[in-house]
This record gives C-alpha cells, sequence and structure tokens, in this order.
C-alpha cells in the first residue's frame, strides 16, 4: 500500500444471524465461544475459495456465498474464522467426498469485538481430512474507504454514477466474505461476480467465461488466482474503460478508469510497462499472473494498493495529462506506480508472516522505489528526493513514542498503526545503507535468493538476513578483490580494517540494531591530529533525554567519510561504543555518512562545524548536493537536543544564498520555516517578519531567477515550483505582482488560458486572497476540465484569510459532496499551517472526531496525519494542556492512539525549543540583518 500523498471506530455490532438455513442456530447467549485469541488458531488450514458475489449498486448491498476447503490438522468441533458486519443467512461444513466423517448439526456463533464466527459442529472434525465450509451472507457495501465499498463519480453533464470497489489491507478482506484473514493463511481464489449487463467486473485473475442468468445479471467467471494472503484479493464494478500493452515478457498491461479521463491514462501504461519489465528482469523470477491491471478509483483513502494483477490508486497517483500535470506529479505517479509493482515481488509473491514485520513489505517497496525508477526513468533524478524521507523518519523516530521497524501487534487497530513512517521510510533507508554497505551486486544475489526460496511463503525478519549473509561468507582482504564481492573488497582502502576483516559478516547481527530497537544513533567525531575518536549514543529528543534503561542501546553502523584530502569513500563497521580511526595524514575537514546513505547523524566537536561551515562558505560544491542537505539537516538536528547553539546554526545556512540545488534548498526550508511558522503562531511580530526577510534574501536571488514556464528538467522544475509557492505565500512583492498579473489574465479567460503547470500553485495562492478570486477558482475546481489542478486548486483555496470560507470547506470536505471526503486530510491540515485557520482545525477536530474514526478508520495513517498535522507547530502551554485535555477525555483506544503520543512530545519538544532559543534568534537576526 502506498502511504497517501503526503493515509472508524471498530464498529462491534455485527447485524444478527438470520436464520434461513436449517442447520444454522444464532450463536445465543448461553453457547460459549470456543477460542479466547485475536489469532486464529491453527489447526484449520484454508486451501482453496469459491467465491460468488453479487452487489446491487442502486440498493448498495451485496450478497455472497463462500465454500472454503480446509484441511483439519488435529480433531476439532470448531471451524473459527473472521467476519465483520456480515449478516449470515446458512453455514454448513461439508466431509469430502466418500469420508467417513459426515457433519451434521452446525451451530454459528460470533465474537463482535474480535470480527470472528465459529461454526461448531456436534462431533469433532476428523484430523487429516478436508472439508468444505460454506457461508451464504448479505452485507451493506462500506461507507468508508476498506472492505468492499462504494465510490461515485460525476460525468461531464453532472450525473451521480455508483461504482463499487475492495481495499482490504490490513484487516478488511472479512467486511466482503467470512475469510481465515491473516497474512500466513494463503490459499487459491476462484471468484465468480454477478453484475448488470452495461456493468463491467475486474478482479485479481483474467475472465474465463460470462453467464448471462438472466436479462438483466451476468455471471462472471475469473480463473482460480495463485496462492495469496486474503489482503490481497480485489473486486470492482463499474462502468471503466481501459487501454492496454504487452510487456516484453508477455504481460498484458491495462489501465483502468472513468470514462472520461482514459485519455489522462497513457502516462501511467508506458510506465507501468517499463517497471514491470525491470522487475522480471531484476528479480529473475518471472511475474506469475497473465495480466496486472492498474485501476484509478474516485474515491481512495491512501495512495495506491497492490492487490495481486488489480492494483488500485487513487486518480492522482494514475492519472496524468501531458499539457496540465506538473513536474512533481509524473515523478509521484511514476514513485507510485513503481511502489505497487515491486510489492508483486516483495508482499504479494513473499509475504510477512504477520503484521509485526510489515516492513519487509513496505520497506522495500518504498526501497524499490528508488532502485527501479532510477533506471526506467533516469530524467526523473528519484535520487534526489529519497534522502528526504530518510529526515522525515528520523523526524518520527527521533521521539520517545516511536517505535521498532519490527514491533508486535495484536489488534486491527495496532496493526493499521504500522503503516507509518517507521515501517515504510525507516524500513527503505535502512535497505539503502544496508545496499551501500553490502554493494549492489550482493544485496541483489541475496534478495533474489530470498524471493526464490520463500515464494508463495511467509517470512519474518531473520529470513531476509539468512538470505544476504550467505551471499558474503567470510571477509578474507587477501582473496576478496579476486573474489569481486562487493563490500568485503573494499577493505583493503581503510586503514582501519583490523576491526573486521577474516570474520563472518553477521548481516543479522547488524540489522537486528536497526530493526528491533527504536531510533538512530548519533555519532560524535573529534579529531585529535590523524585519530579521529568515534562514540556512539542514541539520539532522543525531548526532556528525558536519556532514560536509565535505554543506556544499552548500541548499532552496528557502516560509517563512511570523505576528508579534504581524499574524496575516495573510505568505509568501517563501528559495534562499539566508542572507536578510533587513524588517517594516513593530517586534514582540514572531514565528512562522515557520505550522501546521507546511512541512518544516523553526525556531531563534529571542538572546530569540527567551524571547519565545515566554512567550507560550504569558501567552497559548497566541493561536497555533494547530498552531503550538503545533510549538514543542514543534521546541524538543526544538534540543536534540537543542546548540542550546538542556534546561532551556529544559522550561521550555517548563510551560504546557502550561492546554493541552486534542489536538495540542500528543501531541506533549507523544511528546517527554517517550521521556526517562522512556530513564532507566527505566538504572533511575535516583529521577529517573525525579520525570520520572513532573512528567509527570503536567501532564495532572492534564486527566485528572481526563476522563469514562469515549464522548461528545464523534472528536479529544476520542481524546484521553481517550491520556490515560486514559497514567495508567494511569504507576500514576496516580485512574485505576487507577476502572479496576480497570470491570475487576472487567466480569469479573464474564464480559465481557458494556458498556465505553465509549475507555476499554478503560486498563481491560484495568490489568485485565492481576494474573496471573487477565491469563487472563481472554487467554480473551476468543480469542473471537470481541472480534474488534474484539484490538489493545487484546494492548497489555495485553504490559504484564504477569510474564515468562514476556511470552516466552509472543512465542512464541505467531510461532506463529501462538492470535495471528496478521500482529501479532507489534507484540507484540514493545511487551514491549521495557515495562521487564520489553526484555531477552527483544532476546534473542527474535536468537534467530529467520532465522524473522523468512523470514515478513516482508528489507527489509520489518515487520522494520524490529521492529528499530528493540526497540532504540530502549537508550542504554548496553554495549546498543551488542550490537546493534552481532549484526548485524555476519549475512550481508551483512541486516547492510546501513537500519533496521539507523537503530537503531545512535538508540542512539548516545540515549547523548550521556543523557551530556549527564541531570544538568541532575535540577537542574531538583529547582528546578520541583510
Amino acid at each position: 500500500m502506498a502511504a497517501s500523498g503526503r493515509e472508524v471506530v471498530l464498529l462491534l455490532g455485527l447485524a444478527s444471524v438470520a436464520c434461513c438455513a436449517s442447520d444454522v442456530q444464532s450463536g445465543g447467549g448461553s453457547a460459549q465461544f470456543p477460542w479466547d485469541q485475536v489469532r486464529l488458531p491453527r489447526h484449520v488450514v484454508p486451501l482453496h475459495y469459491h467465491l460468488l458475489i453479487h452487489p446491487n449498486l442502486t440498493t448498495l448491498t451485496f450478497t455472497g456465498t463462500v465454500d472454503i476447503d480446509v484441511a483439519v490438522a488435529q480433531p476439532t468441533k470448531a471451524v473459527v474464522l473472521h467476519g465483520k458486519r456480515l449478516r449470515v443467512t446458512g453455514a454448513a461444513i461439508e466431509a469430502g467426498a466418500g469420508s467417513p466423517c459426515a457433519v451434521r448439526d452446525v451451530r454459528l456463533l460470533r465474537h463482535p469485538p474480535r470480527e470472528q464466527l465459529a461454526l461448531l459442529a456436534a462431533e469433532p472434525l476428523c484430523a487429516g481430512h478436508n472439508y468444505t465450509v460454506r457461508i451464504q451472507y448479505s452485507a451493506n457495501l462500506s461507507d468508508s474507504f476498506h472492505g468492499f465499498y462504494k465510490s461515485t463519480y460525476r460525468t461531464q453533464e453532472g450525473e451521480l454514477r455508483v461504482l463499487a470497489s475492495t481495499h482490504f489491507e490490513p484487516t478488511s478482506a472479512r467486511m466482503a466474505f467470512p475469510c481465515f484473514d491473516e497474512p500466513a493463511f494463503k490459499a487459491r481464489f476462484s471468484v465468480k461476480i454477478r453484475r448488470e449487463p452495461h456493468h463491467l467486473a475486474l478482479s485479481n485473475m483474467p475472465l474465463v467465461k460470462s453467464v448471462n442468468i438472466a436479462s438483466w445479471l451476468v455471471e462472471d467467471h475469473f480463473d482460480t488466482s495463485v496462492k495469496m494472503s486474503t489482503y490481497l484479493v480485489a473486486f470492482i464494478v463499474s462502468d471503466f474503460k481501459s487501454i492496454s500493452k504487452v510487456t516484453n515478457h508477455g504481460v498484458k498491461i491495462s489501465i483502468y478508469t472513468v470514462p472520461e479521463k482514459i485519455n489522462q491514462a497513457h502516462y501511467a501504461l508506458d510506465a507501468a510497462v517499463k517497471l514491470l519489465d525491470f522487475y522480471e528482469d531484476y528479480f529473475s523470477i518471472p511475474y506469475p499472473l497473465p495480466k496486472q491491471d492498474l485501476a484509478a478509483i474516485p474515491d481512495f483513502q491512501s495512495g495506491a494498493m497492490e492487490n495481486w494483477g488489480l492494483t488500485t490508486y487513487r486518480e492522482s497517483a494514475l492519472l496524468y495529462d501531458p499539457e496540465k500535470s506538473s513536474a512533481s506529479s509524473r515523478l509521484w505517479i511514476t514513485m507510485i506506480i513503481a511502489h505497487e509493482l515491486a510489492h508483486q515481488w516483495f508482499g504479494n509473491l513473499v509475504t510477512m508472516e504477520w503484521w509485526n514485520d510489515l516492513w519487509l513489505n513496505e520497506g522495500f517497496a518504498k526501497f524499490m522505489e528508488l532502485l527501479s525508477v532510477n533506471v526506467t526513468h533516469p530524467e526523473l533524478r528519484v535520487e534526489d528526493y529519497f534522502l528526504r524521507r530518510c529526515f522525515d523518519a528520523m523526524e518520527v523516530d527521533a521521539l520517545n513514542s516511536s517505535h521498532p521497524v519490527s514491533t508486535p501487534v495484536e489488534d486491527p487497530a495496532q496493526i493499521l498503526e504500522m503503516f507509518d513512517e517507521v515501517s515504510y521510510e525507516k524500513g527503505s533507508c535502512i535497505l539503502n545503507m544496508l545496499r551501500d554497505f553490502l554493494t549492489a551486486d550482493v544485496f541483489k544475489s541475496g534478495l533474489v535468493q530470498y524471493l526464490q526460496k520463500y515464494s508463495y511463503q511467509n517470512t519474518k525478519n531473520e529470513d531476509l538476513w539468512d538470505s544476504l549473509t550467505n551471499i558474503c561468507p567470510t571477509v578474507d582482504t587477501e582473496k576478496s578483490e579476486l573474489q569481486g564481492d562487493g563490500f568485503c573488497r573494499r577493505n583493503q582502502q581503510s586503514s582501519s580494517n583490523a576491526h573486521w576483516t577474516k570474520e563472518t559478516l553477521d548481516v543479522k547481527a547488524m540489522m537486528d540494531t536497526w530493526t528491533l530497537q527504536k531510533g538512530f544513533p548519533l555519532v560524535t567525531v573529534t579529531v585529535r591530529g590523524k585519530n579521529v575518536h568515534l562514540q556512539q549514543e542514541h539520539y532522543k529528543k525531548g526532556v528525558d533525554t536519556l532514560s536509565p534503561t535505554e543506556n544499552g542501546y548500541l548499532w552496528h553502523i557502516p560509517l563512511t567519510y570523505i576528508t579534504s584530502k581524499s574524496h575516495t569513500v573510505q568505509r568501517f563497521l563501528m559495534r562499539t561504543k566508542t572507536d578510533v580511526v587513524i588517517l594516513p595524514e593530517e586534514v582540514e575537514w572531514v565528512k562522515f555518512n557520505v550522501d546521507m546513505n546511512g541512518y544516523y547523524i553526525v556531531h563534529y566537536e571542538d572546530d569540527g562545524w567551524d571547519r565545515l561551515i566554512n567550507l560550504l562558505r569558501e567552497n559548497h560544491t566541493a561536497i555533494s548536493s547530498n552531503d550538503r542537505a545533510s549538514l543542514i539537516n543534521n546541524i538543526f538536528q544538534l540543536v534540537r537536543i543542546k548540542k550546538l547553539s542556534i546561532s551556529k546554526a544559522f550561521d550555517l545556512t548563510l551560504y546557502m544564498k550561492r546554493e541552486t540545488q534542489i536538495m540542500p534548498i528543501l531541506q533549507g526550508m523544511n528546517e527554517l520555516v517550521p521556526i517562522y511558522k512556530l513564532m507566527e503562531r505566538r504572533e511575535m511580530d516583529d521577529t517573525e517578519k525579520q525570520l520572513k526577510d532573512y528567509i527570503v534574501n536567501l532564495f532572492k536571488d534564486l527566485i528572481d531567477k526563476q522563469l514562469w514556464s515549464d522548461e528545464g528538467s523534472v528536479s529544476e522544475r520542481m524546484l521553481r515550483q517550491s520556490l515560486l509557492m514559497f514567495a508567494c505565500v511569504r507576500r514576496y512583492q516580485p512574485c505576487v505582482d507577476k502572479a496576480e498579473e497570470y491570475f487576472s489574465k487567466w480569469q479573464k479567460s474564464n480559465g481557458t488560458l494556458r498556465l505553465p503547470a509549475d507555476v499554478k500553485t503560486a498563481v491560484y495562492i495568490v489568485g485565492a486572497q481576494t474573496s471573487e478570486g477565491w469563487d472563481f477558482l472554487l467554480s473551476k475546481y468543480q469542473h471537470h476540465s481541472f480534474s488534474v489542478d484539484k490538489d493545487k486548486i484546494a492548497s489555495a483555496l485553504s490559504l484564504t484569510r477569510n474564515k468562514d470560507k476556511l470552516q466552509w470547506l472543512m465542512e464541505e470536505g467531510l461532506r463529501g459532496d462538492i470535495i471528496k471526503t478521500q482529501d479532507f486530510p489534507y484540507i484540514i491540515v493545511s487551514v491549521a499551517r495557515n495562521p487564520s485557520g489553526y484555531h477552527l482545525a483544532w476546534t473542527f477536530l474535536r468537534e467530529n472526531w467520532e465522524k473522523l474514526i468512523e470514515k478513516f478508520e482508528l489507527g489509520s495513517s489518515s487520522i494520524a496525519g490529521i492529528v499530528t498535522g493540526v497540532t504540530n507547530q502549537y508550542s504554548t502551554r496553554p495549546q498543551l494542556a488542550q490537546v493534552k485535555e481532549f484526548f485524555s477525555s476519549l475512550e481508551e483506544k483512541s486516547a492510546q492512539l501513537r500519533c496521539i503520543q507523537q503530537a503531545i512530545e512535538t508540542i512539548e519538544d516545540n515549547i523548550e525549543w521556543m523557551d530556549r532559543y527564541f531570544e538568541e534568534i532575535k540577537m542574531w537576526l538583529q547582528k546578520n540583518q541583510p
């Protein structure tokens, strides 16, 4: 699953069992449910599901029958499986043909809090025998974004059309059919779908035949699937249109969309063909299905979902208009498709045993985006954005409320919470670090071995480490140059190779330090002549920076460094709390964590930082743009834990007047703008204005140089979009004037004038500042010809200073008529970032909390994004008290959400930060006024 563009209370009422079949008895109060754990018992295992589904898009209900062939491993009277909000109308257990173990009376019991059903036989089922469990049921199409749910769209004529689609990951297959809804219960699926003749049904496998049941009803039979987990099953009933191509390896790829947007599907089709071919070659494992459909669903909560053979996407993650879409949209679409197609191997073919190792799916898919898009679409320079992810992950991972990459989880809300920055971004960053450490070839051989060995099976963390360990068995410096086995070969360059020559590289021991403990290390570097002294500790934000129990935190850190004398990357594996590296000669400066390939930050003691700040001032291109971005990030993170003064960090930013590359510039903005926003929230007018002027002045020359066009490379275009948006939001006059001129021409043309795609956001933002401009933008938002611009227009609408309009936007987003509810999380966070809107957003969150969790699900990344996004710029004690008071008043399940702990910690950190550094920033700005 791809997290949304940055992603319900478990309603316990399963409708009562209607007893239409003679062999079903409703679970009355007397019978005790035969199972008492969240995880299902292991002694009945599904082999094959035969599923018939019949949705009614008028009454918004569906009926279903499922026959599950099961194997019984030990005698048991009960078959326990999952079902949620299903009205069961009949249930039976049948013995296999010719079996002496016939089953008579079957009772059905329910356990709604655990979303479980049990079929109870009068006599025990025989071990070693197969049975068929048959259940008939009906249900409502879900009103949320999970299970088998309703989606709608309007045609150009304004007609409302309904379709039904599925989203099951992690625990919602049970809302569409009774099933063993855990990833380790892999089985085959044969799906039949009934539909009206004018509709089209899709599922994971190709259509085998269609049977006319009545003049108004068709039954589609789909081919039997490969062995897979329930969360990957998918079906859609709609009036979509499609375009198709065949890959070099003979797989048919199709893009499905609502009919009027099919002309926006060509870019995705070409990208998917290239990417699927890349993965088949890279993994040396053929894609096992005959087809891969990519469907754009009008209502979709996350970014996309990797259902095997039928991946689903939100429209903005798949549809691209070459005339109107921006460069950033092209990058995002390509990366999401790369992510979902990587899952066809990592996740679908080889699946984690349980959700505690979700990162084996998501961290890998996220990492493979970098690897694949680099090869298939080099012009996108995807590596320029990879680093940002690691910084984003560290932001969350530095909090006390973080969790290890691999974490025990039990219930559905805890499982949903695993879909976060730690599983996705941190997962991908530590894999990138491991690849850099083992070398690309060794890493690839290990992955291929892992995928081949565990195809159609489930794995744990250590299975991956075993596959990667066997590749590079011993480190022997004399021979390894001949072996060409990667990292082993490189040691002889390092003066410190004595630390790990002639011993097995234990990938598991190393990677356990990154996946089984939360957080990341801070490495402190002290240069004494030729000796470089190293020390590692757990980097932690917050008040109790080191709690006594955590002294044991230690990582195996694959350190890399360059120096003023040598740009050859030196490597050294640090496994102890302190260590020393001896350089061949004394140097002017040393820079650790080359290109930020490692998931750790570095502090340079004594005059180490002064030397690097000096280097940036005199010759910043002596180190790579990634290295510059990581210095900007690291210095501000060190200020947070009181290792450096804020003045030192601001001193470093002065060099940015000469910076031109996207990574360091976005990183500089990322560090400075939030400081300005904190002041804005406290209404510290003078200093706030001085800081804004300082930031604008840093980038002024670059802003003035920007062409208001779509020329240049993808990186240049994305930089232009960011800079112009930044300048116009900060009311930098030359930018505002130009944007006003564009907006007025565009408005006069009634929106027919073609604006350059990358400057639209800036133009819309400035236009939305007047009431008339805002209304005009809203009318275009609703017009079909602006469908690819919806996100940009919504962003502009949320930046008005008119509070009534901001309130209307949030209400409309939740209602879901003019603004789709899928976009609400983005709207409320944008309103919260607006100085005129942050009070409104917080009040709205409080008053609509129940509705929000009903719609987006407790534990989801959408709820987490709303909670942290609305509160992360608070920095006063009264604000903290309000947030604590509201969340502690909720029922326990809500109050315990990790995102609430993160929000509270972030506000506490902001308070401490402002108390500590505000005066110093004020002084620094007065001294360094432009």
